[in-house]
């Protein structure tokens, strides 16, 4: 009799427990980590990796092992954001335009910030790196990142290795900060919930990791040398820096308990695409990786921890479930009230959390991968139900029974394949329209004096030059960006070859004065990140400058020894417009485009 009361009890403190916890707003942090897969856990099974604080979280959390994300990077996070599914909210690459979250879309930070919640950013954003796409225009109060898309990317500062950089702090670029750059974030967001602890206000904070995305490095190769024995150098590195994430991840929950707000604190940890270097050795079973469209490029790790909110710790949810599950979830789990109605593609797994046997009614799901210019029905893509694959429209497959992806059944389940092919039709007429829409920055708004324009944004069906090597090298492409201006007036557009704070001339090469502080597995980095040992630094014979705004072209001379080249032309509010630099030779021939413009209004 005993035993049925305790049982009895447990099953009615559960939900009352969650609807208390909702009630005194429980705080939120979701940690994402880059190019991190299911198998690289060691709590999963990896033979070599080490990782006891997420095994630690394993141990303690609510486990959803059929949950899936986008093959790549800005898509899982714009449907992390919003709730949809990121063809949905126009994002569809990491690069080109394609990975700007629209200014219209209601995002994660807006509805905890609606709600009264403090919101930090930390880390990894990659929907945006201007007005009005970055984490402060979405919702965030407090933002520190580097390169939107990455440490070394045109964006980001340029000697930048992930040790002792420069970071964006709430829009101002160039903050130097000492440390390993995930640790510097993890500081960051332990900061924030010790003042949100002393304002006794709730918080929600998005930290998102830019390691172990290659190129992997670390700030002692010694971190390394303990799995050397095992794998192979990459390996090694990759697995090294995974187990630093983790005793950071360790650290955070220190904190938490610390200043009592460990059980009242929901964290959830997962990863923004299928694994990377770690797949040759452990992929948990699975075909694939990063980029792919079989299980093992999007069904990834995700743990989910509350304490005082009645989750039933230590038990899997082996239910399909997605990226744009989380905020409807979290709406419903912290009683949110939305600033506006949205209609979510994702719905909430609130009850699954509180009881893992609760069945949920049948959905079908699909992943993409665009990155193209032109929307194409299937172009690599997968419907998903709980049991079956249909990958690329071609191939079939029974994931209960065939979970490595093996056996294309396709010719013996034609009911099945036309059932998700009727889904598909569905979803594709709800995410296209306007989904290539081009992204527009403000220009000359007070909240960003001056626009940063790189060459990582422009809109080219073949990859833009995204990252400070291939500026190095004088990657010939061009093209373009689209701007609107904040109010009517004279704006300045400052054309160069190479970042400001390289302080090199348009027609020479930056002088390169680093110490040596970040190694990867084929050894130091004495200059920029995607360099491999010493990188290529190539001259380009730069005599003239061609500006592009809207149908004004005007061509200026670049005297010897400049470092730049200015415009200066009139804006109006009323329209858009496109804005395209080229570098020109002595005969006027274009040599490339112009990497990087900067635009600020005049006379403000």
């Amino acid at each position: 009799m005993k035993h049925i009361l305790a049982l009895l009890t447990a099953l009615l403190l559960a939900p009352l427990a969650a609807l208390h916890a909702a009630d005194v707003k429980p705080n939120v942090v979701i940690v994402l980590v880059d190019d991190m897969g299911y198998g690289d856990i060691a709590a999963h099974g990896n033979p070599v990796i080490r990782t006891p604080q997420l095994d630690r979280l394993h141990a303690e959390s609510v486990r959803l092992t059929d949950f899936h994300v986008d093959p790549t990077c800005s898509p899982t996070r714009a449907a992390l954001m919003t709730g949809k599914y990121s063809h949905h909210v126009k994002v569809w690459h990491t690069i080109a335009g394609g990975n700007h979250l629209r200014a219209n879309e209601l995002t994660m930070a807006d509805a905890f910030r609606a709600n009264g919640y403090r919101t930090g950013m930390f880390g990894k954003w990659h929907l945006g790196s201007n007005l009005p796409y970055r984490p402060i225009d979405r919702g965030f109060d407090e933002w520190l990142g580097q390169g939107d898309g990455g440490v070394g990317t045109t964006d980001d500062y340029f000697l930048n290795d992930r040790v002792n950089d420069h970071f964006i702090h709430n829009g101002e670029r160039d903050k130097p900060m000492e440390g390993w750059a995930e640790e510097v974030f993890f500081n960051s967001a332990i900061d924030f919930i010790r003042g949100s602890k002393k304002a006794e206000k709730p918080f929600f904070i998005h930290l998102a990791t830019y390691a172990p995305h290659k190129p992997v490095v670390l700030p002692d190769p010694s971190c390394a040398d303990d799995y050397k024995k095992k794998v192979d150098d990459e390996t090694a590195f990759f697995f090294a820096t995974i187990e630093k994430i983790d005793a950071q991840i360790g650290r955070l929950r220190a904190t938490l308990a610390e200043v009592g707000l460990e059980r009242d604190t929901i964290l959830i940890f997962m990863t923004d695409n299928g694994g990377t270097t770690g797949v040759k050795l452990f992929n948990a079973g699975m075909k694939g990786g990063k980029g792919s469209v079989y299980d093992g490029g999007h069904r990834v790790p995700c743990f989910v921890h509350w304490p005082d909110g009645g989750l039933r710790q230590g038990q899997d949810i082996t239910s399909l479930n997605a990226n744009f599950d989380v905020l409807p979830t979290l709406v419903d789990l912290c009683g949110l009230k939305l600033p506006r109605n949205v209609d979510f593609d994702g719905r909430s797994f609130r009850a699954q959390l509180l009881d893992a046997k609760t069945e949920t009614p049948e959905r079908t799901l699909f992943v993409e991968l665009q990155r193209s210019f032109t929307a194409e029905k299937w172009r690599g893509a997968v419907g998903m139900t709980s049991r079956w694959r249909l990958v690329n429209n071609k191939e079939l497959y029974d994931i209960k029974a065939d979970p490595r992806q093996t056996n294309n059944v396709i010719a013996e389940h034609p009911d099945v394949v036309a059932t998700i092919r009727q889904e598909f039709e569905s979803y594709w007429t709800k995410v296209t329209p306007g989904d290539r829409d081009r992204a527009e920055f403000i220009v000359g708004d007070d909240r960003q004096s001056e626009t940063v324009l790189s060459s990582s944004d422009w809109y080219l069906p073949e990859n833009p030059p995204w990252n400070h090597v291939h500026i190095a090298n004088g990657l010939t492409a061009s093209g373009d960006w689209i701007i609107r201006a904040a109010g009517t007036g004279t704006y300045r557009f400052e054309v160069r070859r190479w970042p400001r704070e390289a302080d090199a001339e348009l027609a020479g090469l930056p002088e390169i004065h680093k110490t040596v502080d970040s190694w990867s597995a084929k050894g130091p980095k004495p200059d920029l990140l995607y360099g491999s040992e010493m990188t290529k630094f190539k001259k380009l014979p730069v005599a003239s400058v061609r500006l592009t705004v809207g149908e004004k072209t005007q061509t200026l001379a670049a005297a010897a020894g400049t470092k730049e080249v200015s415009f200066d032309i009139q804006l109006a509010t009323d329209r858009s417009y496109p804005v395209k630099a080229e570098l020109l030779d002595p005969s006027g021939k274009v040599i490339t485009g112009g990497y990087y413009v900067y635009c600020r209004r005049e006379n403000r």
